[in-house]
């Protein structure tokens, strides 16, 4: 019955429960990165290190989902397709605990290496973040939407064209996120800065 009774609140109002999820994530992120909140448990370099290589495996793990889904739903495999998205969207969630967790224990890395590489890192690295910005409104939304009506149902919303917007830029943010941290953590060097030190 309470499930029930979730899903017809989340069908009625899909626009502002997006919204509110929105809010709450970002809320999460610019506060780990902004407040000193004595939450997140003390981690060495070494920690931090072994997080961004979970962060690197849950990201490229979430890109194999998102290309599959976007395959399956273009052959008409509808079942196959929700469970590729469902299953992505669950390793964002756990990337979000990874990340807040290394980030408000540990702190940051910041790349060096020669100017050439580190401008094309910086550009990189600042579209990701923007992509993964503007994802999370039309991810949510689109799952909202694909949880809550039928497939039949779903040919008369917004679904279709808010998921290629969605799929897009969530692949897009995904793989510049894997490319930059093999430049950060693999191809090239890096300095740490933990928390309580940076600059807020």
């Amino acid at each position: 019955m309470a499930t029930a009774d979730a899903r017809r609140r989340l069908r009625e109002r899909p626009i502002g429960v997006t919204l509110l999820l929105t809010i709450v994530g970002y809320g999460l992120v610019v506060g780990t990165f902004v407040l000193d909140v004595p939450f997140y448990p003390d981690l060495t370099n070494e920690q931090v290190h072994v997080l961004s290589h979970a962060i690197a495996i849950i990201n490229a793990s979430a890109t194999v989902l998102l290309v599959a889904g976007w395959r399956w739903i273009r052959a008409g495999e509808i079942e196959k397709h929700r469970f590729a998205m469902t299953g992505a969207f669950g390793l964002i969630l756990l990337f979000l605990v990874v990340y807040l967790l290394r980030v408000g224990g540990g702190g940051e890395k910041y790349f060096v290496g020669p100017d050439l590489v580190y401008y094309a890192y910086l550009i990189m690295l600042a579209i990701h973040i923007v992509l993964s910005i503007v994802a999370v409104p039309v991810v949510l939304y689109a799952l909202i939407l694909g949880l809550t009506h039928t497939p039949a149902e779903l040919r008369d919303t917004a679904h279709a064209r808010v998921g290629r917007i969605a799929a897009g830029s969530w692949i897009l943010s995904l793989v510049l996120g894997v490319v930059t941290y093999v430049l950060l953590n693999h191809a090239f060097d890096y300095t740490f800065t933990p928390t309580f030190l940076l600059p807020f």
